[in-house]
This record gives C-alpha cells, sequence and structure tokens, in this order.
C-alpha cells in the first residue's frame, strides 16, 4: 500500500519541480552574472557593443567565482588574470587557457610581504590590519606566507604586449588598492574603465575618497557604484589625449 501510495506522488512531486526550476531559472528573464555584486553586468552594459576585448584583473581569486571577468572570456574576451595566493592559478590555467594567468603580488614597491590566507579565499590580504579585523570576526586564518611583490607597472612591462588596449581593469585587493594604483604607470597603461574595492565608501563624501582624487588626477570620472565597488572611467578629454586608447 506504501509503495502505491509514493507511485502515486512521485509524478507530481517530479512535476512540481521542474515547474519550479523553470520560474526560477528558466523563463527567459533572468539574467546570468558572476560577479559578487553584478559587475559584470554594468561592464556588459558599458561594453554592449563590444565583441572581443581586453581585461586586467587584479585579485582575480577563482576563474569563476566572484568573477568580473568570466562572463567576457564567454564571449571571446581574453586578459590578464593575477592572484598572490599560491596555486591559484592552478585552476585558471584549466578554465581559462586562453588567458595570461599570473601568480604575483602586486604593491607599489618590489620586495617581500606576508600575505594571509584564511579559510574562505575570498578574503585574503596582505593587509595585517584588515586580517586582525577578521580574525576578531571569527574568520579562521589557515597560515600565512611571505609573498614576493612587484609593482603593476613591472608585471605589465613584462605580460602585456606593446600598443595594447585595456577596455577595463577590476582591482580587488583586500584592503591594499590603492598602492596598487598607485604603482601603475599611468602613462602608458590607460584602461577605460577601472574597477576597485573600496570598503566602507561613503557617497556623500567621495570627493574626499584618496582613491577617487587620484584616479581624477589621471583622467577618470566615478560613474557607477556597487555596494563595496567603485567605478571609473576615462573622460571623452582624456581619450583624445591618449595614443592608445579607443573611444567606448
Amino acid at each position: 500500500m506504501v509503495v502505491k501510495f509514493f507511485k502515486s506522488i512521485l509524478p507530481r512531486i517530479a512535476i512540481q519541480y521542474l515547474v519550479n526550476f523553470n520560474r526560477q531559472y528558466l523563463d527567459g528573464y533572468a539574467v546570468k552574472s558572476y560577479s559578487q555584486e553584478g559587475e559584470d553586468l554594468i561592464l556588459q552594459r558599458v561594453f554592449e557593443k563590444k565583441s572581443t576585448g581586453f581585461y586586467i584583473d587584479i585579485g582575480a581569486h577563482h576563474p569563476k567565482r566572484f568573477s568580473n571577468t568570466y562572463l567576457f572570456y564567454k564571449k571571446g574576451w581574453n586578459g590578464i588574470n593575477i592572484d598572490a595566493m599560491p596555486g591559484s592559478m592552478d585552476c585558471f590555467n584549466r578554465s581559462r587557457p586562453n588567458d595570461i594567468n599570473l601568480e604575483y603580488g602586486i604593491a607599489n614597491f618590489e620586495g617581500v610581504l606576508t600575505y594571509y590566507m584564511f579559510s574562505e579565499p575570498a578574503l585574503n590580504t596582505f593587509s595585517r590590519d584588515l586580517a586582525l579585523n577578521r580574525m576578531e570576526n571569527s574568520q579562521a586564518l589557515l597560515r600565512k606566507a611571505s609573498i614576493r611583490v612587484f609593482p603593476l607597472e613591472t608585471i605589465l612591462n613584462k605580460y602585456l604586449s606593446e600598443n595594447r588596449e585595456i577596455d577595463f581593469m577590476t582591482i580587488d585587493a583586500e584592503g591594499l588598492d590603492f598602492p596598487i594604483i598607485t604603482s601603475n604607470d599611468w602613462n602608458r597603461y590607460r584602461p577605460k574603465v577601472i574597477l576597485i574595492e573600496s570598503l566602507c565608501f561613503d557617497l556623500s563624501q567621495s570627493e574626499d575618497n584618496e582613491i577617487i582624487k587620484y584616479l581624477r588626477d589621471k583622467g577618470y570620472e566615478l560613474f557607477a557604484k556597487t555596494f563595496n565597488t567603485l567605478f571609473l572611467k576615462l573622460t571623452k578629454s582624456a581619450i583624445m589625449y591618449s595614443t592608445n586608447v579607443s573611444p567606448f
């Protein structure tokens, strides 16, 4: 009797499951994003007329998870992924062989820094203060490692082909984003759009933000924001006077 009962209801359960799955995932209205806060959807709108392009992802973390670039890789774009975590580029090399995948730390000097690695690798950081704060908030520190770091300019000089146009650069360095942008050669390497993490950013005081002030001097302006990510783009006048940047 019990067997007959389950046989009678299982088809209905399966049908309801398929209906619910279709409503949630296959209704034709959902938009897929790989970014943590939908950053790739904003970028997709910015570059909707471009079928191919080039990106740089600093603090890339994972080839797909929380990735601002994977959506574009699937469309045929390619670029450079950089992350300091030992072994991090193994999965990039498997999943994204058309990219240049580099295991480096980026800083505003060449040397060695202590890298703090957590059970949640998206929280890994070179910042001692941020690491201590996370440990105080019950994040499990797995280990520390001494990692060699280089200025961004040094890495791009080595791996970026001459006159390569950079469509966008995304920077997520868990507290050390500002030293990274100051380590670039902004005369040579000028992405059209920059995404950069800024924790605890206050929109009402954006004019006082050190990242925005620094990049404004380089010809950029703030044009969008998600919860923790700022979007800046080259102004039209800056593009006009840049030799290796074409209009959007």
